[in-house]
């Protein structure tokens, strides 16, 4: 991905968290946000609407079951929120920046060392200085 929006990506986070991460090609970090996200709701709320008829009735049992909700499980609600949205944008914001194994390996001089690798700019796996391209998702380095 060649330009990552930082605010695009914190607002489909915060829309609903691992969106962000699905447009940066995150796609473990938006399964691991995304299943955080559903465990958290089942937690606070159980399977309060899950036995609804329709799903209007399933959207007014929850809101019921909203209006008594401590304190306490409002922020983890939130807090799931905020920290997939401070994360997308993290990771939009460092893309081209990001510290590869190849710079990190330059010495002082700018100059390789033996066996230095860099990351793929599609997939971000590692991949190896003697290859042209990237033996995981074939994008040309």
């Amino acid at each position: 991905m060649s330009t990552r929006r930082p605010w695009l990506a914190a607002m489909l986070a915060f829309v609903y968290p691992g969106l962000g991460h699905v447009y940066l090609r995150e796609w473990l970090r938006a399964l691991l946000w995304f299943l955080l996200s559903v465990s958290t709701y089942f937690l606070v709320f159980g399977d309060t609407g899950l036995d609804a008829e329709s799903l209007e009735a399933a959207i007014d049992a929850v809101l019921m079951a909203q209006e008594g909700l401590p304190l306490w499980t409002v922020a983890l609600l939130y807090s799931v929120t905020l920290f997939s949205t401070v994360d997308a944008y993290w990771l939009a914001t460092r893309g081209a920046d990001a510290p590869t194994a190849r710079t990190a390996a330059r010495g002082a001089d700018g100059e390789a060392s033996e066996g230095a690798t860099e990351r793929c700019p599609n997939c971000r796996r590692r991949v190896e200085d003697d290859y042209d391209f990237c033996p995981w998702c074939a994008a040309e380095r």
